[in-house]
């Protein structure tokens, strides 16, 4: 006995889709770079980037000492003029609210 069945082979499913066009994955950030992908601006940290707002690279002030705990999360809107770090530095990661109290 036959079974009748018609073929699915044809049809695109949502998920494939997503599959397909990598919905969603996004590289995790590398020292040096934000969620934008630039890397931090080599002039810069020695003072001799002339393109200023034209830069093409993050240009970050010395005085950031701590990582920024949203850029961590990849949740951090505000880019370079965070006041944060936005570099992964185990030395500088902020200090866990509930460790430093008990």
């Amino acid at each position: 006995m036959q079974e009748i069945i018609a073929s699915v082979d044809h049809i695109k499913f949502d998920l494939e889709i997503a599959v397909e066009q990598q919905l969603g994955a996004q590289p995790l950030p590398f020292p040096g770079m934000d969620k934008s992908g630039a890397a931090v601006c080599e002039f810069f940290l020695k003072a001799a980037c002339g393109k200023g707002g034209m830069c093409p690279f993050r240009h970050i002030s010395g005085e950031k000492t701590v990582v920024c705990k949203h850029w961590l999360r990849g949740l951090c809107k505000k880019g370079d003029q965070c006041e944060f770090l936005h570099e992964y530095d185990m030395t500088k990661m902020p200090e866990c609210y509930f460790y430093s109290k008990f």
